[in-house]
């Protein structure tokens, strides 16, 4: 009678799998949906970035955080998506709240609305006008608290080109954002 072992370790890494992809899929959605500003763009994000995953599990280095390393492609693989498609970000999901699409829990007064719509609609503006390795450290930096070493490893840059990107950004998204701090006072 010949052993089932293999197939049993197979399952086994399976369920290990699925139980790893129910824990972390919601970050990961979250993120790819801030920088990709598409809801249909994160999702296939998730699922690209889940395969990956799989595929290359005998590449992971048991010694690191399996979150960064999935991080990392996620994040890798949002900006490959972006490049591939030649176009910046739609409206991101910065002013839906944390999670992403339909996830403020308040309804807003009317005037509110009209001008939190407003507001919102120049900040995703300021966010698509940059490069998408700026917008993923400013996301990773600002929108996931990740320390700079950490936007460095998921990058793959050195931690002062993680820290140069993030000021970028918020340099960029400052100058483009001043006319409403004028507007406000």
């Amino acid at each position: 009678m010949e052993s089932s072992a293999p197939a049993w370790a197979a399952e086994q890494r399976q369920e290990a799998f699925r139980e790893l992809i129910e824990r972390h899929s919601r970050m990961v959605f979250r993120m790819a949906y801030r920088i990709t500003g598409n809801e249909q763009d994160a999702e296939d994000v998730v699922q690209e970035t889940f395969l990956k995953a799989y595929r290359g599990m005998d590449r992971f280095d048991s010694r690191a955080s399996f979150s960064t390393w999935v991080f990392r492609i996620a994040s890798n693989c949002a900006i490959d998506l972006l490049r591939k498609r030649k176009r910046r970000p739609e409206a991101p999901a910065f002013a839906d709240g944390p999670d992403g699409p339909g996830a403020s829990s308040a309804d807003p007064s009317p005037q509110d609305a009209a001008q939190g719509s407003e507001i919102g609609r120049r900040v995703n503006g300021a966010l698509a006008a940059l490069t998408p390795q700026e917008r993923t450290a400013f996301v990773l930096r600002h929108f996931e608290g990740q320390p700079i070493e950490e936007i460095a490893r998921l990058l793959g840059v050195r931690a002062n080109a993680a820290k140069q990107t993030v000021f970028r950004a918020v340099r960029k998204l400052r100058l483009e954002l001043a006319p409403l701090r004028e507007e406000s006072r």
